[in-house]
């Protein structure tokens, strides 16, 4: 399977969802992962589980904006993502595209990439948050 295809347009944070706000340092999309940088002012851009900084996620963002501008994210709770889920499947933050969630199936095997669990899909469209930046990198089974 690819990344998931979100349509940004569609990410809603269901009721009684975390939501917090911050600034984004990077442009952004509805749907995509996002990581603090601390080296930033704490400014939110793209994850990408490709290092352990970038691998650990803070949320998902619900709006999408450029450098500068105001940031909304959930951090915990349920968001329709605006893409079709397979129900019951485990979601990581992908190490090919930053912001990018894909299945954990598709992290590559034995690679130096970070497992940063995201959620499990509860529905077809939606994702139940479990954000765990785990530190560890998926070695070769």
């Amino acid at each position: 399977m690819a990344a998931l295809s979100v349509t940004a347009a569609n990410v809603q944070a269901s009721q009684g969802a975390a939501i917090e706000s911050g600034v984004f340092g990077g442009t952004v999309t509805a749907g995509m992962c996002v990581y603090k940088d601390t080296t930033d002012d704490k400014k939110l851009k793209a994850a990408r589980a490709h290092t352990l900084v970038t691998s650990v996620v803070a949320g998902i963002a619900v709006n999408s904006g450029s450098s500068g501008q105001p940031a909304s994210y959930v951090t915990s709770g349920r968001i329709n993502l605006g893409a079709t889920l397979l129900r019951g499947e485990v979601y990581v933050v992908s190490d090919d595209a930053a912001g990018a969630i894909v299945p954990f199936a598709d992290l590559e095997d034995g690679g130096s990439d970070y497992v940063s669990l995201v959620g499990v899909a509860i529905s077809s469209s939606i994702l139940q948050l479990c954000i765990l930046p785990s530190e560890v990198t998926l070695e070769s089974h």
